[in-house]
């Protein structure tokens, strides 16, 4: 059994899908972020970043993992799934995991922060961190147009991006002109172990019911804990 400390947010689901994918028994412990249970003692000693996700593998003697990526490898590790065995095939899997670690996570975590969390406004900064976030998705479309998978078959990488590629309208990042993404976008999102993932758990804060007037009293609430550096739900209505 596989404790799955996680929140609504894109790095929570990718664990949160690739357990589903894998079809491992995991718990799901949800830490209410709004209340730093992140930073509660117990948790630190899992995960002594105090963010989530993080992961405790009861079958390993309660050996913990944090960080997404991280937790993503050992899963994909553990099972021999999601990622090739042989070091080319490895490798190709973890560079664009870490396109995702190092691009697409951190620019569309500024472009909310800026774009929605933020209560001024301030453009240079949001045209700055959308402009890259645009930038990174053209990457993703100009690879996507020769192959179905960012790195051959379906793996770690393509559930790492699309957790967050599914959030761009969040990020106000529009797609509608990289059809390679919208298609590799919605393929994803048509598997069924994906679909549970983003259920577990699910987002308060759905765009498509509650629209924009919805968003802007779920930035509201969430600018606490932009304050405390957490990261923060992903809304529903995304992809």
């Amino acid at each position: 059994m596989i404790d799955l400390y996680t929140a609504a947010t894109p790095n929570g689901h990718k664990v949160s899908i690739a357990l589903e994918e894998l079809g491992l028994p995991y718990k799901l412990k949800v830490l209410n972020l709004g209340e730093g249970e992140q930073r509660h003692p117990d948790y630190l000693a899992i995960n002594p970043n105090g963010r989530i996700p993080a992961i405790v593998d009861h079958e390993a003697g309660g050996f913990a993992v944090f960080e997404s990526g991280a937790c993503l490898i050992y899963l994909a590790e553990k099972t021999g799934h999601l990622m090739p065995l042989d070091a080319k095939g490895r490798s190709r899997v973890l560079q664009w995991l870490m396109f995702q670690m190092g691009g697409i996570g951190p620019m569309m975590g500024q472009a909310n922060v800026f774009f929605r969390y933020f209560p001024e406004k301030i453009p240079a900064a949001i045209d700055r961190y959308q402009g890259e976030c645009k930038r990174l998705f053209r990457v993703l479309d100009g690879h996507l147009a020769n192959h179905e998978y960012l790195a051959g078959d379906y793996s770690i990488a393509d559930i790492a991006n699309w957790a967050w590629v599914r959030t761009h309208r969040w990020s106000g990042v529009d797609i509608a002109d990289l059809p390679h993404l919208k298609r590799w976008r919605d393929a994803i999102r048509a598997r069924p172990a994906v679909q549970r993932g983003i259920e577990r758990p699910a987002s308060s804060m759905d765009l498509e019911r509650d629209g924009e007037k919805g968003a802007e009293r779920f930035a509201v609430d969430a600018r606490r804990m932009v304050e405390t550096g957490q990261s923060l739900q992903a809304p529903k209505g995304a992809a």
